[in-house]
């Protein structure tokens, strides 16, 4: 008798983008039966403002996936992120109180210590994630059972979000007749998209740019050390176009994704860029290096901000393994070279998985 398949989805409730995948687990990989993305509305610098609306982009993006992969799906794992999204590290003491083996119980006691912390008014614990184990003073321990110990420590690295807006969302979800699996953080999502093993235990970053907002987690060895927001996103680069040229959101945006770069030297000097304009006006144009100008300054905000969230960790100079940049919005040309400016350390585009005759294969970058 074969055996019933195992069915794997994913939904990005983006602020610009609505995407689903569907995948089969087979014999230890994953078979995409297919995809979709729809546009998204109900989102307001990153946070919700429209249930419903968030609702019927999934139901919409639900029905061309299932047409799509010729199967029904009920249960869905959601990425979470936005401006709510922030990680501390906590720690958990058991004193076991003689010399004697730590067993999976210790282990579950002492996560448990690490995660009662106190919490402000409308947070709660999205994921945890181990960073190492301290045996009788003895740090850095991945997997302390088997070993004798009289006191047990952890540290953890806690990833919190806000409890309505964490309700909101999965509400919207279930509205669309999809159960939620489980919440990650999407910084995390794409970091295990983007990024290999053994390119996380050399130190790296990944900083996911969306369109109205930007997470970042920072991994050192096995564990995770920073999971934070930045304010600055992609929208933030179409408004700086839009007030420097004087055009609509809608203008700008076309003129980033057609003309922008993140650096004004890589423009020629006589190049100029014809900006949309109405019907009853005079046709505009301007130069491109001062389009490219204005982007850059942004870019290098950004990556300042990158910068001050390695330094508060003591991690700026600890990346070898560099940063990988994520996200509709890091597809500006030369966000790289920017990256590489700024931080001290390699910059690369992360790319998920390789599809192969279906079958999810690697991880490329570029």
């Amino acid at each position: 008798m074969a055996e019933k398949p195992i069915y794997a989805a994913g939904l990005d409730a983006g602020s610009s983008k609505t995407r689903l995948v569907v995948c089969a687990l087979e014999e230890g990989r994953l078979r995409l039966l297919g995809c979709a993305s729809v546009g998204s509305q109900g989102w307001v610098k990153g946070r919700i403002f429209d249930q419903r609306a968030i609702t019927d982009s999934v139901l919409a993006v639900l029905s061309e996936v299932e047409a799509t992969a010729g199967i029904s799906v009920d249960s869905v794992v959601v990425g979470m992120g936005g401006p709510t999204v922030r990680g501390a590290n906590s720690r958990g003491v058991l004193e076991m109180g003689y010399l004697r083996e730590i067993d999976q119980r210790d282990i579950n006691r002492v996560v448990d210590r690490a995660t009662r912390v106190q919490l402000q008014e409308d947070r709660m614990l999205l994921q945890l994630f181990p960073q190492d184990f301290v045996v009788d003073e003895h740090p850095g321990h991945r997997d302390p059972r088997g070993m004798e110990a009289s006191r047990l420590e952890i540290n953890v690295h806690l990833v919190m979000t806000s409890v309505q807006e964490h309700s909101t969302l999965v509400t919207a979800v279930n509205q669309a007749h999809l159960t939620v699996d489980e919440t990650i953080f999407e910084g995390l999502a794409a970091c295990y998209a983007a990024v290999l093993p053994e390119e996380r235990r050399q130190g790296i970053a990944v900083v996911d740019i969306g369109a109205q907002s930007t997470e970042m987690v920072v991994y050192y060895g096995d564990s995770m050390h920073v999971a934070s927001t930045i304010k600055i996103c992609g929208d933030h680069f179409t408004r700086d176009l839009a007030q420097g040229l004087c055009l609509s959101f809608e203008d700008a945006e076309l003129v980033k994704l057609e003309y922008g770069g993140a650096l004004e030297e890589s423009s020629a000097a006589n190049a100029v860029v014809d900006l949309p304009t109405p019907e009853s006006r005079e046709h505009r144009h301007a130069q491109r290096r001062f389009v490219n100008g204005i982007l850059e300054a942004r870019a290098a905000e950004l990556f300042r901000f990158v910068r001050s969230e390695l330094a508060r960790v003591g991690m700026e100079h600890a990346l070898i393994g560099g940063v990988f940049l994520t996200g509709g919005a890091a597809r500006l040309p030369d966000l790289c070279d920017v990256a590489e400016r700024i931080l001290p350390c390699q910059a690369r585009f992360g790319l998920p998985c390789q599809v192969r005759n279906g079958m999810l294969t690697g991880i490329q970058h570029w």
